[in-house]
């Protein structure tokens, strides 16, 4: 009696075949689809109650949190097998664990210094503090690297050197190294104002219009005066309140790089 024996790698073959051609392979890439818009609409909805911070504003359990919210997030699109309700529960409760801290630090100072951290003087009227440069993973090179990278070639010129809870360093130059203010010179310059974009990509921004206390008439009149027939035609103007800059939109034409 004959014996048919398959090869390992026709079966292996074969039930490649069977799931690319059935209906499995297009359900689980469905399911991937599915989960990540479902994973990144709650990576929105967490970011959005725990609130908005700059990479630079991140206190270290923040960070820890965003990487774990996220590792789930990774973890959930492309967990197939897993139930998703589960992932989202997982992020929900470190996201409002992060929401209930930021409330403790918010009205307590010392649950803040513990959670948060608190600054450390690095550098004050030419004495370095070994303690503090320690508590903070400093060595003196790196120390004397940071300084030279914000523009302080010499200890010297420093006044005050403050390890921030960011782990950003603030510097206080010394004064025979500070920019000269208009004080020094006994000047009274115009307090400047922040510019408002008013039109962007050919539309009136109209609140932004009237926080800089004009209206739709004055813009008129600003746009005739320098050769705009409306506003269609801008691609983006700014006023501070005095002043009107209007920058004109150009569509299909190549303008030659002069810096070339």
């Amino acid at each position: 009696m004959n014996k048919i024996v398959s090869s390992g790698k026709n079966d292996t073959g074969d039930a490649f075949r069977r799931y690319f051609f059935s209906g499995a392979f297009g359900m689980d890439y469905l399911k991937i689809f599915v989960f990540s818009i479902s994973s990144a609409a709650v990576l929105f909805l967490l970011a959005k109650i725990m609130g908005n911070k700059q990479l630079s504003q991140l206190n270290l359990f923040d960070y820890i949190t965003g990487i774990t919210i996220g590792s789930i997030a990774a973890e959930m699109a492309t967990g197939l097998d897993q139930d998703p309700f589960q992932s989202i529960l997982a992020m929900a409760v470190y996201a409002g664990l992060d929401c209930v801290l930021s409330v403790i630090t918010e009205k307590s100072i010392k649950a803040r210094r513990v959670i948060v951290g608190q600054p450390r003087v690095l550098l004050h009227e030419g004495k370095l503090y070994r303690e503090n440069l320690k508590k903070a993973k400093l060595e003196i090179n790196d120390f004397l690297t940071l300084c030279r990278i914000n523009g302080y070639f010499s200890l010297d010129e420093i006044e005050t050197a403050v390890l921030e809870f960011n782990g950003n360093i603030s510097f206080l130059p010394s004064v025979k190294s500070r920019p000269v203010t208009p004080e020094d010179l006994s000047l009274s310059p115009r307090q400047q104002k922040p510019m408002f974009n008013v039109i962007m990509d050919g539309k009136v921004m109209e609140e932004n219009l009237a926080s800089a206390g004009k209206d739709r008439e004055w813009l008129k009149k600003q746009l005739h005066a320098q050769g705009f027939a409306d506003e269609n035609d801008v691609f983006l103007a700014t006023c501070d309140g005095e002043n009107f800059y209007a920058y004109r939109m150009i569509q299909k034409e190549k303008q030659t790089p002069w810096f070339v």
